[in-house]
């Protein structure tokens, strides 16, 4: 959700889609939304009931996703459109890296109160994946700059891509565990 926010958010900015293309691609991070608020009531509610701490979880990264999307949009809309001021760039620059830091509060926070060893595992797994999608794609990109062979893309890129590799960690991490288990029933 917040990968796809986040691109169309850029694709919209540099003015490669026009007003009527990012309505229309919006329903992408809003039906991921509305996914989202049936899982986080399904683990709520469900026989199989998720602990408090991921429940608190799944509630505190979306809200820090929602105001990060808030944020860089505010900004980037006010950068390119509003001539301002120093001052207000650095208010501009703050509206989204204070939901960047709340997010990462929510994930350490996450990791002290989860009890189940297995879902605390799962979850450091997830994110090491999308450390590594970070770490890999900012130093292959990183070269390429350096030696003038692509444009320059903005640091702010890295929490996206870093949530984009976290859930694809997420998907093989599960895929992973339903083929080791239906190997085990064979």
């Amino acid at each position: 959700m917040l990968a796809s926010g986040g691109i169309l958010l850029v694709l919209k900015s540099a003015g490669a889609i026009n007003a009527t293309t990012t309505y229309i691609l919006a329903c992408i991070p809003v039906g991921l939304m509305v996914a989202f608020f049936i899982e986080v009531r399904r683990r709520q509610d469900g026989p199989a009931r998720a602990s408090s701490a991921s429940v608190r979880y799944l509630k505190g990264i979306f809200a820090t996703s929602m105001a990060y999307m808030l944020g860089l949009g505010i900004a980037i809309w006010t950068w390119n459109n509003v001539e301002v001021t120093t001052g207000v760039t650095w208010l501009l620059a703050m509206l989204p890296i204070i939901p960047i830091l709340a997010m990462v509060f929510v994930m350490g926070r996450y990791i002290v109160e989860e009890d189940d060893e297995y879902l605390r595992q799962r979850f450091m797994q997830a994110s090491l994946i999308g450390l590594g999608f970070v770490l890999s794609i900012g130093s292959f990109y990183g070269f390429l700059e350096t030696f003038d062979l692509v444009p320059h893309v903005p640091g702010w890129w890295a929490v996206p891509i870093w949530a984009v590799g976290m859930g694809v960690g997420q998907g093989w991490l599960n895929w992973r565990d339903r083929t080791l288990d239906d190997g085990d029933e064979a």
